[in-house]
């Protein structure tokens, strides 16, 4: 199977605040680990945090699931229980980098984009997303309702969500955009293998270095080859530091870009 390789520029922009400079002769100038962010997303502290924030949004009944589980977790085995999703990560890596521009694939409800929301609520939002009506058998209701979550939770900075095809859309707003770079990604939109690998392969080069990108579903039963294109696209440790969760649930991949 042939994927598209990640055009990268270099030398890219940092996130304020990870990176030392004048140091690259003997280190990469990171000093944020994708370890970090992982270890935290998975603490019984940042799921008590998320269960908070679904209390606060309009519940669907993946939601409702989500809060039972999670409670479940942290009744009967409590600061021990350790699990990780794309919104623990988010909220976690979110809390971490204190991004100031965040781009996302798959935005759906908004419960993911609303992590980052609600830590920082002033960082621009950019969410791509084809809003297909009941979509995964649930209400979809759009952009509009989106930006109503976020606002009701307090986002304060810009947001701008975009409907269609994120393979048509992502690179004609990137190409309109060249000096757009991103604290903070997610990709967790088409799930076949090539559509996936398009996806990375179109954000990653704007991902700033010392910035994060989420990749959800690495452990799902139906799309078990994500985990593979992740690897393909993030496993140079040269250029990434990874973190994965794979013990419970869907599965998680964290990676922080060093270079």
């Amino acid at each position: 199977m042939t994927f598209p390789e990640p055009a990268y520029v270099d030398p890219a922009p940092r996130v304020a605040g990870t990176t030392v400079a004048g140091v690259e002769h003997w280190y990469e100038p990171v000093t944020l680990t994708a370890e970090m962010i992982g270890k935290r997303s998975s603490r019984p502290q940042t799921v008590r945090a998320v269960l908070e924030l679904y209390r606060r949004l309009s519940a669907d009944d993946y939601v409702l699931a989500l809060t039972r589980f999670y409670q479940h977790g942290i009744e009967r085995y409590g600061e021990d229980w350790r699990y990780s999703d794309i919104v623990t990560a988010l909220h976690a890596a979110s809390s971490i980098i204190r991004p100031a521009s965040y781009l996302e694939i798959g935005v759906r409800r908004g419960r993911s984009m609303a992590a980052v929301a609600v830590t920082q609520p002033d960082c621009a939002l950019f969410g791509f997303d084809n809003w297909k009506p009941g979509y995964a058998g649930m209400d979809n209701p759009g952009p509009e309702f989106v930006e109503a979550e976020l606002r009701r939770i307090g986002h304060r900075g810009t947001i701008e969500l975009v409907k269609g095809n994120s393979h048509e859309t992502v690179p004609a707003y990137l190409k309109a955009h060249p000096d757009a770079w991103f604290d903070l990604i997610t990709v967790d939109g088409d799930h076949t293998p090539q559509g996936a690998a398009a996806d990375l392969a179109t954000v990653l080069p704007r991902l700033k270095v010392g910035g994060a990108i989420v990749f959800d579903d690495i452990n799902h039963p139906k799309h078990m080859d994500l985990r593979e294109v992740w690897h393909r696209y993030v496993g140079d440790p040269y250029r990434f530091s990874t973190w994965e969760y794979t013990s419970l649930g869907y599965g998680i991949g964290i990676a922080v870009r060093k270079r």
